[in-house]
């Protein structure tokens, strides 16, 4: 076993989490016969095939599902490791791996990414958006530091810091400026553009209507608030959008928002990161620091 080495490992986990070995090769930034001859190497190595291969995809042995398990426990412990390393450099971050939402990276990441800067000069600061599960699933796997999304996420491994709270707002054409602004089951019965689903914001937005998100809605979903907010613009319906997104879709677009009455709808914004990170400590402390000077420009926007 004295040939197995951590980069024949984490081969392995990106060709099990991608099922084909092109796109594997491509993530790990290597070619894909190179990745192949280190595949072969690592089990030579083991002395068991780990994929059964076919000409579109492959797929984990019965061997290789096993053998995944303990890779993951590896790399997880390597994580780990690295992690301890870089909270016993000093009580301030010297790194971060930020996850955050298509529904808030736009108009939240400007303030972050300055009170970051400013409260640590010589942070080296990665950013990642993508939507919540694979938010989670980076979280779980060691990929991101934390991450800011929409609450909760009810996950015990998982540590949530609520930062603040924002409303919906209803968008419409200007032609409808001034018209009685509807409730949940009004507006459930009017032509609701939404954003596609695997998007949280979608499911918020639902329930608010208490609508049924399996009914078919052919033509009325969008892949960002820019393009909702555009598709009303047009006249084709009307949407939903969150508070701190006004100021930067709205304007140039042939719309007007409007506030619902209370109880409006809106959602909680918070950080999470793992309990086990090493890394808690200073992270809570971003989260107050956060808390403090990002969320009144959130809430003034």
């Amino acid at each position: 076993m004295s040939d197995l080495t951590l980069k024949q490992l984490k081969y392995f986990d990106a060709i099990a989490r991608q099922g084909h070995f092109g796109r594997a090769a491509e993530l790990c930034a290597i070619s894909q016969p190179a990745i192949s001859v280190q595949i072969k190497e690592l089990e030579r190595t083991l002395g068991v095939t780990l994929f059964e291969r076919g000409a579109r995809q492959v797929r984990l042995t019965t061997a290789g599902e096993e053998l995944w398990s303990h890779a993951r426990a590896i790399l997880d412990r390597v994580d780990a490791l690295s992690d301890v390393a870089r909270a016993s450099n000093g009580q301030t971050l010297s790194r971060l791996r930020l996850g955050i939402i298509p529904t808030i990276a736009p108009y939240l990441l400007p303030s972050c990414i300055a009170i970051l800067t400013e409260h640590n000069p010589n942070l080296d600061l990665h950013v990642r958006e993508t939507l919540t599960p694979k938010l989670l699933e980076e979280l779980a796997d060691g990929k991101i530091d934390t991450a800011i999304l929409a609450l909760p996420i009810s996950e015990p491994s998982l540590v949530e810091a609520p930062l603040f709270r924002e409303d919906f707002v209803l968008v419409r054409p200007t032609s409808a400026e001034g018209s009685p602004v509807p409730d949940g089951e009004t507006l459930k019965k009017m032509r609701l553009l939404l954003l596609e689903e695997g998007h949280c914001f979608r499911d918020q937005a639902l329930a608010f209507c208490n609508a049924n998100a399996a009914v078919p809605r052919d033509g009325l979903d969008g892949s960002s608030l820019t393009t909702l907010v555009q598709m009303v613009s047009a006249g084709i319906g009307v949407t939903l959008i969150p508070e701190m997104a006004i100021p930067v879709e709205t304007p140039a677009a042939q719309v007007c928002v409007a506030r619902f009455p209370a109880p409006r709808p809106s959602r909680q914004i918070g950080m999470v990161w793992r309990k086990s990170n090493p890394l808690s400590e200073q992270l809570a402390e971003l989260a107050k620091t956060l808390e403090t000077h990002a969320a009144p420009n959130a809430a003034q926007s």
